[in-house]
């Protein structure tokens, strides 16, 4: 079986469920999410432990004038990504095919088009293929936005479009004068593969300006402080399932583009970039969790909070650390879990207090929906990194990596764990506790928003016990993606007469 099967295959789906009567494409197209995530689970119960390199290899040529390569492979950095992804779509497909929907072929469609771009993403080892895959990742959400969202949706719709768009483009134009400059400076043949770019390294002035490009494009995805101006539009037009996913494993494409491409191509850029990158996303924790703290929208409370953990995510990268890089990649597949059941406990708690998501309208819903409450604590326990939970381990790898790389901005980033306690246990008792709001229903959370949440909070919890699986495949990946940038970081550091640091082992 190869990788194609798994990135096309929600699409396929997706297709032939237009083709059935209109009350079967729902389930048809949730039921075959589930064929997608059991594909992705063989992949993860065949990949083997202890190598950094790939597997599940597919290389071939698809574009010889320009040396474009369809070439797909998974390892440490991806595998439990592509398994995260799979378990988010359904879940996503599950929760909206107990629902109605206007023109549901199309909003299927979209769905299965967004799971295959975000596949095609994670698994694509040529850097002109994850370009495109990453821009077709767009438009499926253009659609689900402006089509099935609410409220300023043609605003929300225009304002992603345009900041994604301006990001794409500088992406793209970084991707082609990296295969084209290597190309010159080595004398060969244009190859954007990405094994055969890391071998061909550009000179330190021509990685400068390509990296900016390329973090310019991923902290506007992410989104970071201060290229996060669509974000409140965006998510709160953004319908429910489409929002889970976009925030659990989109978001994730950007960060995840700064270790497979940005880290292992650019290490002198990464290096020298250092600092701005984690004061970036220093400010950008500080200003996600005091959001948090003021926004009286239930909604935008987890938004907020995602800006703050994606900023983490970032600290653990640019720590230029094993440690933190292997922190951040565990809070990856962490914070997806995480933040997709919350958009769904937001939307179960709205329901029951007349529509509105307003912290003033809910409250005292524990007593009246206990399972719901259930489901919802573990979720914030995990959302709050309580020791025990696989959230603390990587928030204490990637503080940890910090530390060893930049004393003064890994203390100050500790403030950031307490901010998130704070936000985590507002949303919970606004939406769960206090005095109930006029319009609380009495009544529990529906069969399939307790499926869906409880699914996943299951993982959340097998996570914790054994948070070791995801560190265990991405240690060899991780280790090697972070070595470049690693050592130019501490050679510039001994250059610049600073105490020079060991190597994390």
């Amino acid at each position: 079986m190869t990788l194609s099967i798994l990135i096309w295959l929600p699409l396929a789906i997706s297709l032939l469920a237009a083709l059935m009567p209109r009350p079967l494409i729902g389930r048809l197209a949730a039921v075959g999410s589930l064929v997608t995530l059991g594909v992705a689970i063989s992949f993860l119960a065949r990949f083997k432990l202890g190598g950094a390199g790939l597997q599940f290899l597919t290389d071939k040529v698809w574009v010889s004038a320009l040396g474009i390569h369809y070439k797909l492979g998974l390892d440490g950095l991806n595998v439990a990504l592509v398994v995260l992804t799979t378990l988010l779509f359904s879940g996503s497909l599950w929760w909206s095919s107990f629902r109605e929907w206007d023109r549901s072929r199309s909003f299927y469609f979209h769905f299965g088009l967004a799971e295959s771009a975000v596949l095609g993403a994670f698994c694509a080892q040529d850097l002109a293929l994850f370009v495109a895959f990453f821009d077709l990742m767009l438009i499926p959400f253009y659609f689900l936005v402006g089509m099935w969202g609410t409220g300023e949706r043609i605003r929300a719709t225009t304002k992603l479009v345009i900041y994604t768009l301006v990001g794409s483009f500088f992406m793209l134009a970084a991707a082609i004068a990296t295969g084209v400059l290597a190309a010159n400076d080595h004398s060969t043949a244009l190859n954007f593969s990405l094994s055969a770019l890391r071998a061909l390294p550009l000179p330190h002035a021509s990685q400068d300006w390509i990296f900016l490009c390329f973090a310019f494009a991923f902290l506007v995805k992410m989104p970071l402080v201060p290229f996060h101006g669509w974000l409140a539009d965006g998510y709160k037009a953004m319908p429910i399932p489409a929002l889970a996913v976009f925030s659990g494993v989109v978001s994730k494409v950007a960060a995840y583009g700064f270790l497979r491409i940005v880290l292992p191509l650019f290490p002198y850029a990464a290096a020298h970039f250092q600092t701005l990158m984690l004061l970036i996303a220093l400010v950008s924790i500080f200003w996600g969790t005091l959001v948090a703290f003021t926004t009286p929208d239930a909604r935008l409370v987890v938004a907020y909070s995602s800006v703050a953990q994606l900023s983490f995510i970032t600290l653990g990268i640019f720590s230029l650390r094993p440690t933190g890089g292997q922190g951040a990649l565990l809070q990856m597949l962490n914070h997806g879990l995480v933040t997709a059941p919350m958009f769904f406990i937001v939307a179960a708690a709205a329901a029951r207090a007349g529509g509105s998501e307003l912290l003033a309208d809910m409250g005292g819903i524990a007593f009246r929906a206990p399972i719901l409450a259930t489901l919802a604590l573990i979720v914030t326990l995990a959302t709050l990194a309580m020791p025990g939970s696989s959230n603390f381990v990587g928030e204490f790898m990637i503080l940890l990596g910090v530390f060893q790389a930049k004393t003064a901005i890994s203390v100050i980033a500790f403030a950031g764990v307490v901010g998130a306690a704070v936000y985590a246990l507002r949303l919970f008792i606004g939406e769960f506790h206090n005095r109930a709001g006029p319009k609380v229903a009495t009544r529990e959370g529906s069969f399939i928003d307790l499926a869906v949440i409880g699914s996943i909070a299951l993982v959340i919890v097998v996570l914790a016990f054994y948070p070791q699986f995801g560190l265990k495949r991405s240690e060899p990946s991780l280790r090697s993606v972070v070595a470049p940038a690693q050592a130019q970081a501490v050679h510039a550091q001994a250059a610049a007469g600073g105490p020079r640091r060991v190597a994390s082992r």
